[in-house]
């Protein structure tokens, strides 16, 4: 699996902008956004998706902005409709009745890193630059990149790379980390690679898109977060109110898949052939996940591995 998060960061260039939306219009169409309703941008970041958003509400349509990353806020627009809030949107719930809103209309969540984060060196995001294995999305919280492979345990290590980055050779990279790091440092990226070098497996630059994917997504907790936000979508969506999810690799959208579908997150496979099943909470608008055009692909290289399911609340 190539490097699947938002952003590709093996063909960044740092002269792109915040954020490139994805799939604007196809996700902001989706939504079928009704002039005075209240849309929720789990994923504000260069505000790409919410200007459009806000470009279809009237005086009287409101829009909640999530994004834990504190230099999201420097791109939002003066504009009264916009309510902020500098958290993860697994609090969706929460902030909501803060503001006292306990429906919304639609929900927009453009899941991954951006490229703003992956060009600056300093997060630690990228494996194109040197710098200390951060990868914090909210720079709040304490656990860095670094201390996942500092303290946890082989077989925490193992499972992590087998599950979060499908890293073919998962179990010789921990061992690898626990007897690495006995002797020397891996705190920074160029640490991390020396000590690994010699059982990277295929093309170097796949290989560590794939670790780094694996480590970003438990530093962040993304599929916790998730998760939470599709539960918590249940109950704060209107009847007919829309929500659309933007994934970037294939771990995520079978999160999204499977919970639009069928209302929960088991596997298939364990489910009981003779256990009622419940009633379905959305209506899927597209059984097949919309894919950027090739134009949008040439155009803007990151978006190729972006997938957009749309379902609407019964």
């Amino acid at each position: 699996m190539m490097s699947e998060t938002k952003y590709d960061s093996e063909s960044a260039s740092s002269n792109q902008p915040y954020h490139v939306p994805v799939l604007l219009h196809e996700a902001i169409d989706g939504l079928n956004i009704q002039p005075g309703g209240i849309y929720v941008d789990c994923t504000f970041g260069g505000g790409g998706h919410s200007r459009e958003i806000l470009n279809r509400l009237n005086p009287q349509g409101k829009l909640v902005a999530f994004d834990q990353d504190a230099d999201a806020r420097k791109n939002l627009p003066s504009d009264e409709r916009v309510v902020f809030v500098p958290h993860n949107f697994r609090h969706l719930q929460r902030f909501l009745r803060l503001h006292k809103l306990s429906r919304v209309d639609g929900i927009l969540a453009d899941l991954g890193v951006s490229s703003y984060q992956l060009d600056q060196p300093e997060r630690g995001f990228s494996t194109r630059y040197e710098a200390e294995l951060d990868m914090r999305m909210d720079q709040r919280q304490e656990l860095k990149a670094y201390d996942v492979l500092a303290t946890y345990s082989e077989a925490q290590l193992h499972k992590l790379f087998e599950q979060y980055g499908e890293v073919t050779n998962s179990k010789t990279l921990a061992r690898t980390i626990v007897q690495a790091r006995q002797n020397s440092s891996v705190r920074t990226i160029s640490n991390f690679k020396q000590a690994v070098s010699g059982i990277v497996k295929g093309n170097p630059n796949k290989y560590f898109a794939q670790v780094f994917q694996a480590l970003r997504i438990e530093v962040n907790d993304e599929f916790g977060a998730l998760r939470e936000l599709l539960l918590q979508a249940v109950d704060v969506l209107n009847e007919g109110g829309r929500i659309a999810v933007i994934t970037f690799h294939s771990l995520e959208d079978r999160i999204v898949k499977h919970f639009l579908k069928k209302g929960n997150f088991e596997p298939d496979e364990s489910s009981n052939p003779f256990q009622q099943q419940a009633p379905p909470l959305f209506k899927l608008i597209n059984k097949k996940p919309i894919q950027p055009s090739p134009q949008e692909i040439k155009n803007n290289p990151r978006s190729r591995s972006a997938r957009l399911r749309i379902a609407e609340k019964i």
